[in-house]
């Protein structure tokens, strides 16, 4: 159905929006927001038939649903105040009041609508295509299939992803493809393709990531295993390749809303524009992503990844020193990550980040422990919350699976934007363990990729005195000191909150040797 009112058309069945001759973008729940009132508007429409109707009956904040109409008014030039279109009633709801002219949508034939393009969820999207066989060998199609239909589900595990399921997504094996017609046709923005090739007893199965809107390259890699054990072979396979492409895929998105215009933010977009701030990791940008999480709370008050990475900005003012009112913001660190946890039970990153800060700026190392533990039975694959969970273990003092768990983030996510820190709680765990040449090794790693990183700089100093390593020490404890004047023997323990005594003993006395006072 086509309905007009003023210049603007709406088409129900080509979900098109247009002013004129030229088309608005809307997001899905906004545009059926919209068709809601306009099919309705001789009646008033209560919020709670909003509810119902565009959000299935699921709890909705207030600013949410405010967020929606305001959006659905600014597209079709419909202010508050004028209320031309839209008009509100105080304690009833809302109702369409323009006047609309409806006929059937014209020339749409049944096919036709099988070929319009899919609107775009409002999350991150993909779709995972069949790999090629190119082995010569059809007995290794199950093998191939496996894998994909492994990453599918994986990648299911995300919830700040959209999925197509493995039913579609192999509608198009044995296709030649073009990726942008496969975006169009599954209403997705991302594909994910690859190839298998055997040869002899190994196996290489390559990767890349494209985003279907332009086709433009994103990500690509080759990875290779023995086939002795052609199943083991498989999950290494797909744990590497969503270890890969999951911070990929967040920081093409993290590009993409830098693109749009500000006035068109809404909660994702603000939380995405937070993580790109969060990266740069200084004094400022942490401040601005800050802002940015509490701007994405305050659009969607039950944002669990809002409530976690606000939180996670205070662990990072807490390393650095930055704290102003130390009472204060561990306070509101607890508040930010109990709620992401309320929020986020089944949410592997918020109940990871929100249990990281937990641990480390409240002290709350048990509850931090067991969150992250189940983050990680949430998502196997989340580099995330193995780098969460090898420094958690660290403070609790099972410092080998620490290491291992650091190991298996660095392994997951090699490009990721904390290796340094992956790094640092390396150097810390073989510190702890004795080790003090590897530790001294990760901590050089480490200073290569952040040299001004302070928490690396305490290990450095700690591991290169234990080493017997001096003037090395000294060197890394003069930088500590410029950075954080305030650090003494004595209030390390609130630095590095290590549960066992012998462990605090062992970096209390490593930084009183390379020269930190009393």
């Amino acid at each position: 159905m086509q309905h007009s009112f003023g210049d603007y058309q709406l088409d129900t069945e080509r979900r098109e929006l247009t002013h004129g001759a030229e088309p608005i973008s809307v997001g899905p729940q906004v545009f059926d927001l919209l068709v809601f009132l306009v099919q309705h508007r001789d009646r008033v429409v209560s919020k709670e038939d909003l509810i119902e109707n565009i959000w299935g009956g699921r709890i909705v904040s207030e600013s949410t649903l405010t967020s929606h109409i305001n959006a659905v008014r600014k597209a079709i030039g419909d202010s508050g105040e004028e209320q031309r279109l839209i008009r509100t009633f105080p304690r009833k709801g809302i109702r369409f009041v323009a006047a609309v002219q409806s006929k059937p949508s014209q020339d749409l034939t049944s096919n036709d609508i099988q070929k319009l393009p899919l609107t775009l969820p409002e999350k991150p999207s993909i779709a995972v295509l069949p790999f090629q066989n190119q082995s010569g060998d059809p007995e290794q199609e199950y093998f191939i299939d496996g894998i994909v239909e492994d990453i599918i589900t994986a990648l299911s595990r995300i919830r700040w992803l959209f999925v197509i399921a493995r039913n579609s997504s192999f509608t198009f094996k044995d296709r030649a493809l073009d990726v942008k017609q496969v975006g169009r046709e599954l209403g997705v923005r991302y594909v994910l393709e690859g190839s298998v090739r055997r040869a002899g007893n190994r196996v290489r199965v390559t990767a890349q990531l494209i985003d279907a809107s332009t086709g433009g390259h994103i990500w690509g890699d080759r990875f290779e295993g023995a086939l002795a054990d052609i199943f083991d072979l498989q999950d290494q396979i797909t744990t590497r390749v969503i270890g890969a492409i999951a911070p990929q895929l967040e920081q093409a998105e993290i590009e993409r809303a830098k693109r749009k215009p500000t006035e068109s933010l809404d909660a994702y977009d603000y939380f995405l524009r937070g993580m790109a701030s969060f990266y740069q990791r200084n004094r400022e940008s942490i401040a601005e992503a800050l802002r940015l999480f509490y701007k994405a709370i305050e659009l969607d008050p039950n944002f669990a990844s809002a409530y976690a990475t606000a939180a996670w900005c205070y662990h990072w003012r807490k390393i650095n020193g930055w704290m102003i009112d130390s009472v204060q913001e561990i306070a509101e660190t607890e508040r930010l990550a109990r709620r992401a946890l309320e929020l986020g039970q089944d949410d592997a990153v918020a109940l990871a980040r929100g249990a990281h800060a937990l641990g480390y700026v409240v002290g709350d190392i048990d509850a931090a422990v067991i969150f992250i533990d189940r983050a990680l039975v949430l998502n196997p694959n989340l580099a995330t919350a193995y780098w969460a969970s090898g420094w958690t273990r660290l403070w609790f003092g099972e410092v080998d699976t620490a290491i291992n768990h650091l190991a298996q983030a660095m392994r997951l996510s090699p490009l990721d934007p904390y290796t340094v820190s992956m790094q640092a709680g390396m150097a810390l765990g073989h510190f702890l363990a004795g080790r003090y040449d590897e530790a001294s090794s990760w901590v050089e790693k480490a200073l290569w990729e952040q040299e001004n990183y302070v928490t690396v700089l305490r290990i450095a100093a700690a591991s290169y005195a234990a080493a017997g390593r001096l003037e090395d020490a000294r060197k890394a404890m003069a930088r500590v000191r410029e950075l954080q004047p305030a650090l003494q023997v004595s209030n390390v323990k609130d630095w590095v909150p290590l549960r066992r005594p012998e462990d605090l003993e062992k970096v209390e006395d490593g930084l009183r040797k390379a020269g930190l006072p009393e």
